[in-house]
């Protein structure tokens, strides 16, 4: 019993103590002037999370004072480096709004972008090789939409070179991020979806290194196709522009990838040790038959066992059956309908 009230004893002195210091934390502050200078030298300590708070205080107990302006500004800086980049580009969205005529308008423009930027980034990446177009771009775009835009209202800002340099890391990595989603659709024989966000990245990437894969996978998905002419065009772009592509052999030919797109259940199974992960998928037949000519002989028919149907393929009997005709031939003797004889 004395151990538990000693301990209740405990816990309430630093309860109280913990509250003593956040009420006295301003205590000695009483001046604008004061809590400015008081943030900066949290700021310039690397203290970002007491810089911050201080910020935060000046704001609320003078929001019209000389300081006023100038701290919300440095709040967004604050916010950013303490790890806090939702309340950075929350805080420079604030300074936007209320003081839209601000000789540092463009700072407060660029940092929000930089909050997105290092978002996208992430954590992980700082200390392992990560490629962000692999993950969710959204921060990227956004923060490609706020630099597009500090460029375009502040075209000589200084920190515009800086922008300009991250925007071109941004457009690369949008354009492997198409790649990425093109190369998934190809190797689940969507050609039609790859195809449409190969065409994407050649018509709004231009210049990126992206697009030669990009052509690469336009002349895959017409092969598949069967549009031969396309896909001639596309190869022949690719080996003028990219004679260097792994998807082109030694002579310059276009090589069609055979790549995962039907792994067997024990290579997924074992992660990749065993079976096989190759699907030598054909192409498309280059000559297709006139719809306008009805076939000599009737259609054949799939017939799949119920078992076959149960197991998803895995196990019964699947293979195609050639259904009777129900109509029979007619003899070169018998009368045609709608002629006579002679």
């Amino acid at each position: 019993m004395r151990v538990l009230l000693s301990l209740l004893m405990i816990v309430l002195t630093v309860s109280c103590s913990s509250l003593g210091e956040d009420r006295d934390e301003f205590a000695n502050l009483s001046t604008e002037e004061q809590f400015y200078r008081d943030a900066n030298r949290q700021l310039n300590s690397s203290n970002f999370t007491g810089a911050v708070r201080t910020y935060e205080a000046l704001e609320s107990r003078f929001p019209f004072g000389q300081y006023a302006a100038q701290a919300q500004l440095e709040l967004i800086y604050a916010n950013y480096r303490s790890g806090n980049v939702e309340g950075a580009r929350a805080a420079a969205d604030r300074f936007i709004r209320l003081h839209p005529d601000h000789p540092s308008i463009d700072y407060a423009y660029y940092l929000k972008g930089v909050a997105s930027f290092t978002e996208n980034s992430g954590f992980v990446s700082r200390f392992l090789p990560t490629d962000p177009s692999k993950r969710d771009i959204s921060r990227a775009r956004d923060a490609f939409t706020e630099f597009s835009l500090l460029l375009a209202l502040y075209p000589d800002s200084d920190y515009a070179a800086d922008a300009r340099a991250r925007m071109i890391f941004l457009r690369n990595s949008l354009a492997d991020y198409e790649i990425h989603v093109s190369t998934y659709y190809l190797e689940r024989r969507a050609y039609i979806a790859a195809l449409n966000r190969a065409r994407y990245v050649v018509e709004n990437f231009q210049g990126s290194p992206a697009v030669a894969d990009a052509v690469s996978i336009l002349a895959e998905c017409y092969l598949r196709l069967g549009l031969d002419d396309l896909a001639d065009t596309s190869a022949a772009l690719l080996k003028t522009n990219f004679p260097e592509h792994p998807s082109l052999d030694t002579e310059g030919n276009f090589v069609v990838r055979n790549d995962v797109t039907n792994p067997s259940m024990l290579y997924t199974m074992s992660f990749g040790l065993l079976g096989s992960n190759a699907d030598n998928t054909p192409l498309a037949p280059t000559t297709r038959p006139n719809p306008s000519i009805a076939p000599e002989s009737a259609t054949p028919n799939t017939g799949r066992s119920l078992l076959n149907i149960l197991t998803l393929g895995r196990f019964g009997n699947n293979s195609p059956v050639i259904m009777p005709d129900e109509v029979p031939p007619v003899s070169p003797t018998d009368e045609l309908p709608g002629n006579s004889q002679p």
